[in-house]
């Protein structure tokens, strides 16, 4: 920790640090798994786990719990060190220890589950998938360690450094909407809820003008030609849970190999 950041309380920094440490966490998880749907958090695994997309789903979910539990912790952390009467800190402080949480997220994601235990690489399917790995890990983890040395030693209050980190929170959400736009995908998935008959899927796919390219073993997740936004409306209607071309929840699964699932006949 630099001399700066070191004047302010113990409470205060390490809040501010686990809240830099979540929006990494948060960040990977809104661009990777959802707007670039370039892998899952365990699409690294092998036998049927890692081509289970309910499981991978599901490990997506907890792992942005995860963020969100440290997201909380860091808060609790800030209030009761205002509320013991430590100071705020000045804008540059704030920034500073963000983007420290903000780098260090990114080189435990490099370091520990790419590289030592697999779990995930940027772009899975990538013929050189550590050129990604460093890429990402120079552009998010190194950058940011680099712009909290050269922060000049001034600022206002530390509302402004809160202003600054929820505008980035704001466009981090705008940006997940329109995300679809740069999704190469060309078949939309379809997750539909379990228990559903496949008549009444059939019923959903019909009703959204959408053609059946295939259906995997479980009978919930399905494969089309295309969707419009009318028939993404109707797909909800009438009971999918999670459509790969929707705007903010997308999901990741766009990943999937679809070049390879529509050769497989559907089952109906």
């Amino acid at each position: 920790m630099d001399a700066m950041t070191a004047r302010l309380g113990s409470r205060t920094r390490a809040g501010w640090l686990l809240l830099g440490f979540a929006l990494g966490g948060f960040f990977d998880g809104i661009v990777l798994h959802q707007i670039l749907q370039w892998h899952h958090l365990l699409s690294g695994l092998g036998g049927p786990a890692g081509s289970d997309l309910r499981f991978q789903i599901v490990a997506d979910g907890l792992f942005h719990l995860f963020m969100y539990v440290l997201a909380v912790l860091g808060t609790v952390l800030l209030v009761s060190a205002r509320a013991a009467g430590a100071r705020p800190g000045l804008t540059t402080d704030i920034l500073r220890l963000a983007l420290i949480g903000f780098g260090v997220w990114h080189m435990v994601d490099a370091v520990l589950f790419h590289w030592l235990l697999g779990l995930h690489r940027i772009k899975m399917n990538s013929d050189v998938p550590l050129a990604w790995d460093v890429a990402w890990l120079a552009i998010f983890g190194i950058v940011p360690l680099l712009l909290m040395m050269v922060l000049p030693n001034r600022g206002g209050p530390s509302r402004g450094a809160s202003a600054a980190l929820s505008s980035i929170v704001l466009l981090a959400g705008l940006a997940a909407g329109v995300g679809p736009l740069f999704n190469r995908a060309a078949n939309p998935i379809i997750v539909f809820r379990a228990g559903m008959e496949p008549s009444e899927m059939m019923q959903a796919v019909q009703a959204a003008d959408a053609q059946l390219k295939w259906v995997d073993s479980s009978g919930t997740v399905w494969l089309v030609d295309h969707i419009s936004w009318r028939g993404l409306a109707a797909l909800y209607v009438r009971g999918a849970l999670v459509v790969s071309k929707t705007p903010v929840m997308a999901g990741c699964l766009a990943w999937t190999d679809t070049a390879g699932a529509s050769s497989i006949p559907a089952r109906l």
